[in-house]
């Protein structure tokens, strides 16, 4: 991996919804679908995917951000075990980072976050038919009711970081 750029993981609800938010921005250079795993009792594969970006054009404040903003961050739902909702550090260094930046968003949310930073253990990628889910055919019925309100989200909050058009 080059230096300039950094891998992180990001889980919240749906690895297709996840992986099109993040396919949405500039600096991310790949998005991997799939599963990730971290230390007991975190250590359930949960839907998520491994972002590489590149810091100078895109940081992991922003990413972290965009995270919060496009998942039920605040919803202790039933689900969160399939559904975990968490950023995934590859290092004790990434880990306090990320931390600091969940903490610092906290106080935007009406509600607490339930999002938590974990070290990344595992990964095994979705099936390859999913890969690319929103890219493939945006006009499936999925994509129109629960990636494209994401998508206006980043258009909305973060569009000078975006590459999808309206």
């Amino acid at each position: 991996m080059s230096k300039n750029r950094i891998r992180i993981g990001f889980g919240g609800g749906c690895h297709w919804c996840t992986e099109a938010v993040f396919q949405a921005l500039r600096g991310v250079h790949s998005v991997e679908q799939g599963f990730i795993r971290s230390d007991p009792p975190f250590d359930g594969w949960s839907e998520a995917v491994i972002v590489t970006f590149d810091p100078a054009i895109i940081d992991l404040a922003t990413l972290t951000e965009v995270h919060l903003r496009t998942h039920a961050s605040t919803a202790a739902h039933s689900m969160r075990g399939k559904y975990r909702s968490a950023v995934y550090a590859f290092d004790d260094r990434q880990v306090q980072q990320a931390r600091g930046l969940v903490e610092r968003f906290q106080p935007e949310f009406g509600g607490a976050l339930v999002t938590r930073t974990l070290p990344f253990v595992a990964f095994k990628p979705s099936d390859t038919r999913f890969h690319d889910y929103y890219a493939s055919d945006p006009g499936r019925p999925f994509c129109q009711a629960y990636i494209d309100p994401k998508l206006a989200v980043l258009r909305r909050e973060f569009a000078a970081h975006v590459t999808v058009p309206a």
